[in-house]
């Protein structure tokens, strides 16, 4: 029980904070509806049973009031129809509304340092967690809460009602309903948790298999493996039937337990009304009365059944995502602003990969004027691109102090999505008019290829930016780039990949359209060194030199780099 508190706390917590006036609207709504249900069954019972006793003599007929009971049930009916469809748009508003929010939580924690650096691992996974976790929440919620308080509520109702007849008679049937309906649903979670879970795992298994086999069909084919990706998807699906049909069975079980508890309640009031009735103590009217409103306080606890199924996936879900939300960044994620006349000040600082025995960077100092241009060169392994992400806060120092201005990072891969031309580029610029985009497309050498497409800026990408060549690429990444108002460039090996030619201008628009802002490149290339007019020696993380423009030694270190 202290497992499930912990694990709902974070998705409970969120799910108030955002929107706790239509969650609870919702679920007041719900009960209304319900309530309105049972009494306009109740009084219907009651009015037939009641106008055909009056009808067996004139003078019952004469003075039997059929407004009053008629109006009452009219009135039942609207407000029963109309608190159905507050529910229904009050609820499902809610928790679409908690579950945009709880995407773009996810998305943000997601794209924090360390969790971003993981997933970058297992890029499903992210998938996974927007989709498929965050839609098994809506039943926490929808198929849950909202049912149990529904139903909780009509059971004290109906209890109540049935203890104005005969105190015993209500406290029975309110302690049966409540038992029976919440034990029944209890039950079915707990039988179906491990099923649940593995329709959950099953689920994630097929898909990630089908579309390795979609998209890697060429690879599979020259590997061989062609066969074997079929069969896993085969038996990725089998293993999603023996689930579903194991949840099948349980929820036949679970509709013939609420169907035998549904038919000993309503035994027991049927005997229980008989009694008082030869008594005297209730009249015919009230007994059909009381029998028709227990039928229908088994209803709302029934509606338990698909959400007590679910419940394994929603706690898995749950689990998963929890601590995404809890998740704080460490004290030291973020860097303190250096001096004004600097950009870069990195004093004694040591940084350890995840998973690393050793650091990737050991008792570095460094600092870089407002301006300069420094290229990071050494051997691969020496800590280049590990200084790169410290310096665009991808990476934090276990030890030391680091100060930079803020950043705007090159990668080596240019990251594409499968979206327009327009969308790609406004990832650096949400803000930026179409006139802006023309501007930086010309300045990184694109306007031409652009202009030139029949949908111009709304020209759709492939996955990856399939559909542009490496070099067309590269120029996109670099307008992205020039739409960064940033102080400090990091541009980690810029030209890797391309031809001389391309490389040569993408490296001469750099120089143009960096202006006064500082460079810091991460390079084994001659070609991209010769941007620098300092040179900072990395070799097993540390700065064993640096060298600027015109020293002795520089040319020669410059020397020493991959030729073009």
């Amino acid at each position: 029980m202290m497992s499930l508190a912990r694990d709902l706390k974070p998705i409970l917590s969120l799910f108030m904070r955002e929107q706790r006036g239509k969650l609870i609207g919702g679920a007041l709504l719900a009960s209304a509806t319900v309530l309105a249900g049972i009494a306009l069954l109740g009084l219907s019972g009651w009015f037939i049973t009641a106008t055909s006793i009056a009808g067996l003599t004139v003078a019952g007929a004469l003075a039997f009031d059929v407004f009053a009971p008629a109006a009452a049930i009219r009135f039942l009916a609207i407000a029963r129809t109309a608190c159905r469809y507050g529910e229904r748009l009050v609820t499902h508003d809610a928790t679409l509304g908690t579950l945009a929010a709880l995407r773009e939580r996810l998305f943000r924690s997601s794209a924090e340092v360390r969790a971003a650096g993981a997933l970058l691992k297992r890029p499903a996974t992210l998938l996974f967690r927007l989709t498929q976790d965050v839609d098994a929440l809506d039943s926490l919620y929808l198929r849950v809460l909202v049912p149990a308080a529904a139903a909780i509520g009509a059971a004290l109702v109906v209890g109540v009602a049935l203890g104005l007849m005969q105190a015993w008679l209500g406290l029975i049937a309110a302690t049966f309903l409540i038992g029976a309906g919440l034990g029944i649903p209890v039950l079915a979670a707990r039988a179906a948790y491990r099923p649940a879970r593995r329709r959950a795992h099953a689920m994630e298994v097929l898909r990630a298999r089908t579309i390795d086999l979609v998209q890697g069909q060429t690879e599979l084919v020259m590997a061989g493996r062609l066969s074997a990706q079929r069969a896993a998807v085969q038996n990725a699906d089998r293993r999603l039937a023996q689930a579903d049909d194991a949840l099948n069975r349980i929820e036949t079980a679970v509709t013939a337990g609420f169907g035998v508890a549904s038919a000993v309640l309503l035994a027991g009031t049927l005997l229980a009304a008989a009694s008082l009735v030869a008594n005297g103590v209730i009249g015919q009217p009230v007994a059909v009365l009381a029998l028709l409103i227990v039928l229908a306080a088994v209803e709302p606890f029934a509606a338990l059944r698909r959400g007590a199924l679910e419940l394994g996936r929603t706690l898995l879900a749950a689990r998963r995502i929890g601590p995404r939300l809890a998740a704080s960044a460490p004290p030291n994620a973020k860097p303190q602003d250096p001096p004004e006349n600097l950009a870069v000040r990195l004093s004694n600082v040591n940084v350890r990969r995840d998973g690393a025995g050793e650091p990737a960077i050991r008792d570095v100092s460094m600092q870089v004027e407002r301006g300069r241009h420094v290229a990071i060169v050494g051997p691969s392994g020496a800590g280049k691109s590990t200084l790169m992400g410290l310096l665009a806060g991808e990476l934090t120092a276990q030890t030391g102090c680091t100060e930079h201005a803020a950043s705007t990072l090159l990668t080596q891969r240019t990251e594409l999505f499968a979206d327009t031309l327009r969308d790609n580029l406004r990832l650096a610029d949400p803000r930026a008019d179409d006139q802006r985009l023309h501007q930086v497309l010309k300045a990184a050498g694109l306007s031409a290829y652009v202009a030139a497409l029949p949908a111009g800026l709304d020209t759709r990408l492939g996955e990856g930016g399939l559909g542009l060549s490496g070099g067309e690429a590269r120029r996109l990444a670099l307008a992205r780039l020039f739409l960064r108002d940033t102080p400090l460039w990091l541009l980690d090996e810029p030209t890797e990949g391309l031809d001389a030619a391309t490389a040569a201008d993408v490296i001469a628009r750099l120089k143009t359209n960096a202006g006064r802002r500082t460079l810091v490149i991460a390079t084994h290339i001659r070609r991209e060194a010769e941007l620098a007019d300092r040179l900072a020696i990395l070799d097993r993380g540390r700065i064993i030199r640096m060298l600027n423009r015109g020293e002795p030694g520089f040319d020669a270190a410059l020397a020493r780099l991959r030729p073009d």
